[in-house]
């Protein structure tokens, strides 16, 4: 998804034809529209060939666009999965694992990667009731692995805003919530996550809409990406518009949020008030 996006704007910024780009890696149109939405595998000689269609000698610019095209073509850990991880999903966690900065706000739930074993397993089981007990534990065991991206030599920065709702929605019980806030007062001394909470007392904030992340890239000339999950699917926006207002609104909840240095207090307050040992 990276790679196509750029892609189209190589080309866009060249005035290249969807057509032109086609004929020029002996192949359609149709082709061309598939890799610039991430829907189709990448030849890194049919991106060689499209980048200098585009105008793009520089050999820095060149060799980051075909190491995502390598990169694109390498199964990643979580295709083991793949029984019981959705095609749509998949794409966002090989976004979060190319990620340097993620930027997260949630309404209902801990985010995935902050997640207990325990909170974990009884959110899925909130969308998999009936589940063979199996398929409930591969899921964990799924979600878990996904934390394993913050113990990375090079792990991203993770920057997590919660609706103090999330806090108090009593997921699996008072031991299995209390268990959840202890680890993330833990998760607040790692230099890597900031975390933030949106106290009740705030009212309204800039993201009523729902749950949201921006993920951003090392290199400078890649666009952020926001992803917005479903049901049953998910929404990838990387246009300026898209990003700029969601960029807005994330700044906006940071600063309507209680400050990171108080979100331990906040935390330990609401553990002691609803979920006391």
């Amino acid at each position: 998804m990276l790679l196509g996006g750029q892609l189209r704007r190589l080309r866009e910024g060249a005035g290249v034809t969807r057509e032109s780009a086609g004929w020029e890696i002996r192949s359609s149109e149709s082709k061309i529209s598939r890799m610039e939405l991430g829907r189709v595998g990448f030849k890194e000689r049919d991106v060689a060939d499209l980048l200098t269609l585009y105008g793009v000698t520089a050999a820095d610019e060149r060799e980051a666009l075909l190491k995502l095209a390598r990169d694109a073509n390498n199964p990643g850990w979580w295709h083991r999965y793949g029984d019981v991880l959705p095609s749509w999903f998949q794409s966002y966690l090989g976004l979060e694992a190319a990620a340097a900065l993620i930027r997260t706000y949630e309404v209902q739930f801990v985010p995935g990667l902050l997640q207990t074993a325990d909170y974990a397993r009884a959110v899925i089981l909130l969308g998999h009731r009936g589940a063979p007990d199996a398929e409930i534990e591969r899921r964990v065991s799924l979600r878990m692995e996904r934390q394993e991206l913050l113990l990375r030599s090079d792990p991203p920065q993770l920057w997590a805003v919660l609706d103090e709702a999330a806090l108090r929605r009593p997921i699996g019980g008072a031991e299995v919530m209390r268990a959840q806030l202890d680890a993330l007062i833990e998760a607040t001394g790692s230099a890597q996550v900031r975390l933030q909470v949106v106290p009740f007392d705030a009212g309204g904030h800039a993201a009523a809409s729902g749950a949201f992340s921006i993920l951003r890239f090392g290199d400078q000339d890649l666009p952020d990406i926001v992803y917005i999950e479903q049901l049953t699917s998910a929404i990838y926006l990387d246009k300026r518009d898209d990003l700029d207002y969601y960029a807005l609104a994330m700044e906006r909840l940071c600063v309507e949020a209680a400050p990171p240095e108080r979100t331990p207090e906040l935390l330990a307050r609401i553990r002691d008030e609803l979920y006391p040992a």
